[in-house]
């Protein structure tokens, strides 16, 4: 028996257990595979191990989307999410490529996939606050929010859970170095049913402008010589 004389809930069911760039490969070979391959029900989670990935056309976004993971684990991730003031001209070039990549590619998330229950970010340094809120807005249903090593999430987006994650249950920011202790006591406060974890967050050293760096030097400097 050929492939294509499989009906299309086994073809559903074949294409499961195949990644993003084999499902495409073989959506190529013929029309019915292509409709498979473009079928709602094949894309209900969706992992990314790279904002390179996003790019690529392997893969389809609509309602049935329900758990997305973008986890970027490379020595780059440290380039992206170090202070701008701290890179050199290469780094900040490299940072510059791909800066709106995740953000831009979230916000089609929010206009096409309202449930969406689950969202995984790590290492996704150009994330902001406001990219989590409008997602937070458009996506009712969200349930688990898991953001480790995005350092450009603050306060504002605790307070945005408090405000729009009615349906949240789980909430890390993980190496999250800009929110702090009296925002998660607030979203302790006012979601208690959340459960909140905030691994080397709150007491790590927030970001500082290299102004206020060199004044912190220079009070560490004369405290040593009193």
């Amino acid at each position: 028996m050929h492939i294509t004389q499989l009906n299309r809930e086994c073809l559903l069911h074949l294409f499961s257990f195949l990644d993003k760039n084999s499902r495409k490969n073989l959506a190529k070979t013929c029309h019915k595979l292509l409709e498979v391959f473009q079928d709602p029900l094949l894309w209900s989670l969706l992992n990314f191990h790279s904002p390179v990935e996003l790019k690529k056309d392997n893969f389809l976004l609509g309602p049935a989307l329900k758990h997305l993971s973008i986890c970027w684990y490379s020595e780059r991730v440290k380039v992206c999410n170090i202070e701008d003031w701290m890179k050199n001209s290469f780094q900040k070039d490299f940072c510059k490529r791909h800066e709106n990549t995740v953000s831009d590619f979230l916000l089609d998330v929010c206009n096409r996939c309202p449930n969406l229950l689950s969202l995984t970010l790590s290492g996704c340094g150009h994330v902001t606050d406001d990219c989590i809120l409008q997602l937070l807005k458009n996506c009712p249903n969200l349930k688990s929010l898991k953001l480790e090593n995005c350092v450009q999430i603050t306060d504002d987006t605790l307070e945005a859970v408090t405000l729009h994650g009615a349906s949240l249950r789980t909430l890390h920011v993980d190496f999250c170095r800009n929110v702090t202790q009296a925002g998660l006591e607030r979203v302790r406060e006012k979601c208690p049913s959340v459960m909140l974890r905030a691994d080397r967050s709150a007491n790590m050293i927030p970001d500082s402008k290299p102004g206020k760096k060199l004044m912190l030097e220079k009070a560490s400097r004369k405290l040593v010589q009193l």
